[in-house]
């Protein structure tokens, strides 16, 4: 499990010092202070070579450049992901850096110069064009991931704007010496029907399959099974491609024809579920849920955690939600296991922590934690 995280030079953040993480870490704060950019931070350090979750990620925030200027190669005129964003300061300079670090692990991506025979493979950069010289077509973005066993290396070509090809994940895909930490980044907005299907087709007729029966019925009790709906058969957005059957009647339900909360409980069981061994991220992790729901998702979320060993990094604003979390911070196993509040603040460039301990005691007292 990760232990701690230091952040430089990455999105809002010059600098932030994050410590003594546990088993399930909240992120509490202000709007606008950087709680999603520390899962993006953590989701990043994980990946080791596997840059396809970012690019989603930047597509969500629409951090996306589009140019068809006929004056550039073609290989630009298509949608490109707007890099800048990425750094403090949303500078694109020859030499700026940020870093990602966690113990022995750390990232560090690198503005630097391509090598001129980069240049010339390929017409990468578009050297037909009138402009070659002009520096800014000369920026690469390099990324290194680097271990106590191991370094795994990335660079990518900018374009003139410096922009990424959005589907540079796929360009890059090959097999990593060492592996990457598997993720699950839950948004906001929850995951989609397509995601969905494909985490449930991984615990069906399986024993996790019970885990998300259970998470449904904190919400709806008449719940007792769920189905999902063929792949080929979801045509439209939203909450679609499963089916409930309720007690009491033979009649499948849509999901769709039922709340958000259950959507927002049937996501977060299914990534709790299927993240074995890995870190579990998730945004707002209290939307479209009723405060009377949040101890019984905090409960279900802390047991399969356990059971599967998984970290588990979520952001709120809600009192009900981490004071719901205080709960399950009196069980026996809570402090040894490890369950912390972070408190993000503009300016300061470390969180205040709030362990196990002081968690209870804060609710307890009534004290404010956001």
């Amino acid at each position: 499990m990760l232990k701690s995280l230091k952040i430089e030079n990455f999105r809002g953040f010059e600098t932030l010092e994050l410590n003594q993480f546990g088993r399930i870490n909240l992120l509490v704060g202000e709007n606008n202070c950087g709680k999603t950019s520390i899962l993006e931070a953590i989701q990043l350090l994980c990946s080791r070579g596997n840059l396809e979750p970012l690019s989603q990620l930047m597509f969500g925030r629409g951090e996306v450049l589009i140019n068809d200027e006929r004056k550039l190669s073609p290989l630009y005129r298509r949608e490109m992901l707007d890099v800048c964003h990425l750094f403090y300061g949303h500078g694109l300079t020859l030499d700026n850096k940020f870093t990602i670090s966690s113990g022995n692990d750390r990232i560090e991506c690198l503005i630097d110069i391509h090598e001129s025979q980069e240049i010339g493979q390929g017409n990468l950069l578009g050297n037909d064009d009138d402009n070659f010289q002009d520096l800014s077509q000369n920026l690469a973005m390099s990324f290194n991931w680097i271990s106590s066993q191991d370094t795994e290396k990335i660079r990518l070509l900018l374009s003139p704007e410096g922009g990424v090809l959005s589907d540079y994940s796929r360009r890059n895909r090959r097999e990593l010496r060492n592996p990457a930490i598997k993720t699950q980044f839950i948004t906001s907005s929850s995951l989609t029907s397509d995601e969905m299907i494909e985490l449930f087709d991984q615990i069906v007729l399986k024993p996790e399959e019970e885990i998300i029966t259970k998470a449904l019925q904190t919400i709806d009790p008449e719940i007792e099974r769920i189905a999902s709906v063929a792949v080929s058969r979801v045509r439209y957005p939203g909450r679609s491609g499963f089916k409930i059957r309720r007690s009491g009647t033979t009649q499948p339900v849509p999901i769709g024809s039922m709340g958000d909360g259950i959507w927002r409980m049937l996501g977060l069981s299914l990534a709790a579920a299927c993240t074995k061994d890995g870190v579990l991220l998730v945004d707002e992790i209290d939307t479209g849920l009723h405060y009377s729901a949040m101890s019984k998702m905090w409960k279900m979320i802390w047991e399969t955690a356990k059971q599967s060993n998984v970290q588990v990094f979520a952001t709120t604003h809600s009192r009900d939600c981490w004071e719901s979390l205080a709960e399950i911070a009196k069980m026996d196993d809570a402090e040894e296991e490890g369950i912390t509040i972070h408190r993000v603040e503009k300016g300061r460039d470390r969180t205040t922590l709030f362990d196990t301990p002081m968690i209870v005691a804060a609710a307890e007292r009534e004290i404010e934690v956001r």
